[in-house]
């Protein structure tokens, strides 16, 4: 039985977590740049940015170790997800300070888009998983059908 996968955009969710990875660092270093600041919470998505790089990476390098690896790496997507709700505490004063409360939007939306796939992908696989397991059920049931059949000994 040939091995189906959940894809979005014809990718695997390994290879998505390492482009998600590659876009918070590389957004986290634009935007202390751009916003010259010196303070290291600019580098927050950077910093978040690099284990869930990490673990794609390693899941793709030890796919053994995927399960593992993959819920390391949603769970990194909903803490970037809760990280970015941070934008509701100063909704009076929302982008007085404009990069900092677009670096919470977008871990807001992006880590909720990020988990929800995840999740979807994990519920994609429990379900193949289930009917892979039905299958082989028939399958077995079938070679004891036929085994019984043949000596005359079903139950």
């Amino acid at each position: 039985m040939q091995e189906q996968e959940f894809k979005v955009f014809n990718m695997e969710m390994e290879k998505i977590s390492i482009a998600y990875g590659l876009f918070l660092i590389v957004w986290g270093l634009i935007i202390s740049y751009v916003s010259q600041s010196d303070s290291m919470t600019s580098y927050i998505p950077s910093f978040l940015g690099l284990p869930v790089l990490l673990f794609g990476y390693l899941t793709l390098k030890f796919p053994e170790r995927k399960k593992l690896f993959m819920h390391i790496v949603v769970l990194l997507g909903i803490i970037i997800f809760l990280g970015g709700l941070d934008i509701f505490r100063n909704l009076p004063t929302l982008f007085d300070s404009f990069w900092a409360d677009l670096s919470k939007s977008m871990l807001l939306i992006s880590g909720f888009i990020f988990s929800y796939l995840n999740i979807k992908s994990f519920i994609f696989i429990r379900k193949n998983k289930n009917s892979e397991n039905w299958n082989n059920l028939a399958y077995y049931i079938s070679l004891w059908m036929r085994f019984c059949t043949n000596r005359r000994i079903c139950i």
